[in-house]
């Protein structure tokens, strides 16, 4: 079991304040990533969760016992770093049996190859523990090899590994993927979901790729300026964002932020058209948040708006249209599938029509406005 707790948690370095009162409930087995730009405070409160480093104020919980003044390796977590943090000069295996050496004082100081430890009958049942672990991370075949005779991969599996070995009540990570080339990350990122449904066991993972907080959590937490803006599971984070901070940094490519207005009556007009759609401001400006996948392509009538594409991305199964619109110095992105139809010249005019119940409304503060009997209003 391993049911995490994080409350009222807040660092500052120097006069920087780094986390801000942040409150975060993890339940045991489940997946959660910690996301958002660089400098947001994600790593440092992985590594308050982890001991190595102290908060200012607040406590750290596991399964309802107060950890926060408890020494890393008594936390029994294990944490997997950007760096791989391998041992140069020692083998897979052998970097394998490092925790477990630390944590037995009979382990020998130097630890011989996996061949001649297979012999001592002492140690057989650990280095079992060592092959299965192994074989789960499909590395069995390069116990006895050293980091630098490694892959980009085949180091990240060796650092996940070492973790495994502990059976530790969770597993920490702090961007583990980020060395690897785009196909890797692809391919990691299905391993590591696998081997998470396989563990059964609490992961909290750190990562700025928001692809990543999406195809492999249970739920994720969005981090900006040292606080957690939303925590829920992905497709509530996606569809349903409570700022617009939020709604920019998850979806790529990212969502069209298009400003509106409301009349004298709060009705919401966008691109000079009524959207039928009222709030309780009137004369107001708003934001309003449409995603690519949520615009397509029409015909001229009285529900589209016109655009001259002024780019084309083209990603095989899809097409994003960049569209400028009339008046506007910003640009729209639609998505076209490339079954839909042949491709659009660049620099043609074109219509496109909005999904009018995925609007995203935001009000001036950045706050999501949300439909209540017909009318709008705004979330705390």
């Amino acid at each position: 079991m391993a049911n995490i707790r994080l409350s009222n948690i807040s660092k500052r370095f120097g006069n920087t304040d780094v986390l801000n009162g942040i409150d975060l409930d993890i339940n045991d087995r489940e997946f959660v990533t910690l996301v958002g730009p660089s400098g947001c405070g994600k790593s440092t409160l992985l590594r308050i969760l982890a001991g190595l480093e102290s908060a200012d104020t607040g406590t750290v919980s596991i399964d309802d016992t107060d950890v926060t003044r408890i020494r890393p390796a008594d936390r029994n977590l294990s944490m997997v770093f950007q760096s791989y943090a391998l041992y140069p000069h020692l083998s897979v295996a052998q970097n394998m049996l490092t925790p477990l050496k630390l944590r037995d004082l009979s382990f020998p100081q130097r630890l011989p190859l996996i061949g001649p430890l297979l012999a001592k009958t002492e140690y057989k049942t650990l280095y079992q523990q060592i092959k299965n672990t192994a074989q789960i991370l499909k590395i069995e075949n390069l116990l006895d090899r050293k980091p630098g005779q490694l892959s980009g991969g085949q180091r990240q599996r060796a650092a996940l590994g070492r973790a495994m070995v502990r059976d530790p009540l969770a597993f920490l990570m702090d961007e583990p993927l980020s060395n690897l080339d785009a196909a890797l990350r692809v391919h990691m990122r299905s391993e590591l979901t696998q081997l998470h449904q396989r563990l059964r066991a609490t992961f909290v993972y750190v990562t700025h790729d928001q692809s990543e907080a999406l195809t492999m959590s249970d739920k994720m937490a969005v981090m900006m300026k040292g606080k957690i803006l939303q925590y829920g599971p992905p497709d509530e984070v996606y569809h349903n964002p409570q700022t617009i901070d939020v709604a920019r940094f998850i979806g790529s490519p990212a969502i069209n932020i298009i400003p509106g207005s409301t009349d004298e009556t709060g009705c919401v007009s966008l691109f000079g058209k009524s959207l039928e759609t009222h709030v309780s401001y009137p004369h107001s400006t708003l934001h309003i948040g449409l995603r690519p996948e949520h615009l397509s392509l029409s015909e001229n009538n009285g529900n589209s708006f016109p655009g001259i594409i002024r780019h084309i991305e083209n990603l095989g199964s899809d097409l994003f249209y960049h569209l400028e619109t009339e008046g506007m110095s910003q640009r729209i992105v639609v998505r076209s599938s490339q079954s839909e139809g042949k491709r659009l010249p660049l620099g043609s005019l074109t219509y496109f029509k909005a999904q009018k119940n995925k609007l995203l409304i935001f009000g001036e503060s950045g706050n999501r406005l949300t439909v209540k009997s017909q009318k709008l209003a705004e979330v705390a």
